[in-house]
């Protein structure tokens, strides 16, 4: 018996029917004492199956192997099918999405695969993961599915998706969730932007974006951009025409006061979530299976929303906001 105390050698009584059920160590139990709970929560922190083998050693004095850990740790896929499958609120105010890449083994081949991490501001302020979804390649079709699960989950309208500029997303949120407002993320579109901007022009370059996307309105933004154009297409021409060809998505923000602006002008939320993800997971460069993959994800999102207790910043004031732009929604 493996134990918190190191191991034990226990006799368990029996009669002639094998009738006798012991209650405080079950039959075929053969640890005691939380270690498997222990066990789990080492995983969660992103120690690797040996890292754990080892410490339990260290600590207990008795050897678990790495495929018992193995073994151990899938507990808690039934606890995540669950999870995924959970009823979720009717109306939520924000809605982050992003993904996150990471590498697995398939049939010996090492292959990159996305994580994309949905988080929704609740209309009581409150942050919770949403979903998170192993997908294949962007495109409406993949994210036509994650929206109809969200909706059979219960979500009956989204006021806004604030979102990186994910192929296909924009077709799928008009398809399922045709009143809701959808934001790109401001500061991926200039770091798209600079990408490959030479080093002296790029402190002049992200002067001149600033100029856009803090301007008063959005005709004001437009000028800018205008201007921007003017000076450096000659140069950089694929800057203007980026910010040109989603400037409907980019210009969502300047509809709202703002606190709500300062909300949806950026999806730092779910940057700051994938950030706590890559701790967790920094120890495994790489995974043997979407099942591994996706027991770290859930136990790290597990531990992650234990820490949640940070509510938005002037909530008062975005709710009257939100009740006044979207009061009939809301109701």
């Amino acid at each position: 018996m493996k134990s918190s105390s190191g191991e034990l050698e226990l006799s368990v009584p029996r009669n002639r029917n094998g009738e006798f059920e012991p209650q405080v160590v079950r039959k075929y139990q053969t640890n005691i004492f939380g270690i498997e709970d222990k066990i789990i929560s080492l995983y969660g922190c992103g120690m690797s199956t040996r890292d754990i083998s080892e410490n339990i050693k260290e600590l207990y004095g008795f050897e678990v192997s790495a495929e018992v850990v193995s073994n151990v740790t899938n507990r808690v896929l039934s606890e995540m099918k669950e999870w995924q499958s959970r009823p979720l609120k009717s109306v939520y105010a924000v809605v982050f999405m992003d993904g996150i890449v990471f590498k697995i083994k398939k049939d010996g081949i090492m292959q990159k695969i996305t994580a994309y991490g949905c988080i929704g501001v609740d209309l009581d302020r409150q942050k919770e993961v949403l979903s998170m979804h192993i997908g294949g390649a962007e495109s409406s079709k993949y994210w036509l599915s994650v929206m109809n699960d969200l909706k059979a989950r219960g979500i009956q309208q989204v006021l806004i998706f604030c979102t990186d500029n994910l192929k296909g997303l924009n077709n799928a949120i008009k398809s399922c969730f045709l009143e809701s407002d959808h934001q790109k993320c401001i500061v991926h579109q200039i770091r798209n932007s600079v990408k490959h901007v030479s080093y002296k022009d790029l402190k002049e370059i992200c002067s001149d974006l600033k100029a856009i996307y803090t301007a008063p309105t959005a005709d004001a933004g437009m000028l800018n951009l205008e201007a921007f154009a003017d000076k450096w297409d000659k140069k950089y021409e694929y800057i203007s025409r980026s910010w040109l060809e989603n400037w409907e998505f980019l210009s969502s923000f300047w509809s709202y006061p703002t606190e709500i602006r300062r909300l949806i002008y950026t999806t730092n939320p779910i940057e700051s979530f994938n950030r706590c993800l890559r701790k967790v997971t920094k120890n495994k460069p790489t995974f043997p299976s979407e099942d591994a993959l996706m027991k770290s994800l859930y136990l790290g999102i597990r531990r992650l929303e234990k820490k949640w207790t940070t509510k938005v910043r002037d909530w008062g004031i975005i709710y009257s906001q939100l009740l006044i732009l979207f009061g009939d929604k809301i109701n």
